[in-house]
């Protein structure tokens, strides 16, 4: 079982020591983002810390021993994929060998008005990620790279040295919808199924509402026959669970008015804060159940918290994780 940390929005000492945090309490895994901004309503908070993906990855590798680290995820359109593959077999070599490589297909529309950046719908970008690990994969294994599809060209492309990691460092792809669900399969080691963001281009609870235990559920059995169709093992990609919001409790009543509290933020019942798979509130007894749960009935093998609280980071590696698995 694997046992990580998602986080965003944190000075680079901050990042850092949250990192040897979850390190010292046994998580296994670290995840920053990759953004230009973190604001989802359209307003953007006056100097919130946003680092460079690539190279804070590089300080937190040189600030821990075991952790392995990578992002939750990269934005494709950010970078060409001879530049990701560069980017990250650095990475891994910078690491020993502890990358994970996360890659999703880039969902705030914001970042992209504010950037000049163009911005797709939902099919191309689809396409466009799919395009970009065929080249990742081929960069990183192969001598020569040519590839000639829709959106990027390779001729006789060379990157040299390979990673660490053998074939290449894992490739974790984010998202919840279909066609991501299907470049998974295709592509990678883990598949970290989230609600489907990229619709919408921005925040919004309607499509966190729809991601319930039924809808994950039907994205984990997707995946499971897309693999088999792609000739992999039904079982070939790990299942992770982002759990976006995590409160770990004291008592019964705590927990109560927590859930509560969030029920009417987000116009969910009180069961659906229970249960939706994205959310995780409770005392350290009730968390351990429900992701015993998760772990039975979806085959779940990666929980990934986002959080920038060394207080939840704890409570979870002392109290939590440890009696999960």
């Amino acid at each position: 079982m694997d046992f990580g940390v998602n986080t965003s929005g944190l000075e680079l000492s901050k990042l850092i020591s949250l990192a040897q945090t979850a390190e010292g309490v046994g998580f296994t895994t670290f995840y920053p983002g990759d953004h230009l901004l973190l604001a989802q309503s359209g307003v953007h908070p006056e100097h919130e810390p946003v680092l460079d993906a690539m190279t804070s990855v590089a300080a937190l590798f040189a600030a821990t021993r075991k952790l392995r680290i990578g992002h939750l995820v990269l934005n494709n359109l950010f970078r060409h994929p001879i530049i990701t593959a560069q980017a990250l077999m650095t990475l891994d070599h910078i690491g020993g060998g502890r990358l994970i490589a996360g890659i999703g297909t880039g969902w705030t529309e914001q970042e992209f008005t504010m950037s000049g950046i163009p911005f797709p719908d939902m099919k191309t970008r689809s396409e466009m990620l799919d395009e970009a690990l065929t080249c990742i994969r081929s960069l990183w294994t192969d001598e020569v790279t040519n590839f000639e599809g829709k959106h990027y060209r390779l001729r006789e492309a060379v990157l040299w040295p390979k990673p660490i990691q053998k074939p290449h460092p894992p490739i974790m792809v984010g998202g919840g919808g279909k066609p991501i669900v299907r470049i998974a399969a295709k592509h990678a080691d883990i598949s970290n199924i989230t609600w489907e963001l990229g619709r919408a281009g921005k925040f919004d609870t309607r499509y966190l509402t729809e991601f319930n235990e039924v809808r994950f559920k039907e994205r984990i059995d997707y995946m499971a026959e897309q693999c088999a169709r792609n000739g992999r093992p039904r079982n070939a990609v790990a299942v992770s669970n982002l759990i976006g919001s995590c409160v770990v409790t004291d008592s019964e009543a705590a927990s109560a008015k927590t859930v509560d509290s969030v029920a009417r933020a987000l116009g969910f019942t009180t069961e659906q804060v229970r249960h939706c798979p994205m959310l995780l509130i409770g005392t350290p007894q009730a968390c351990i159940e429900e992701l015993r749960k998760r772990v039975r009935l979806f085959g779940v093998s990666q929980f990934i918290v986002t959080t920038k609280s060394e207080r939840t980071v704890r409570a979870l590696g002392e109290k939590v994780f440890p009696f999960v698995a």
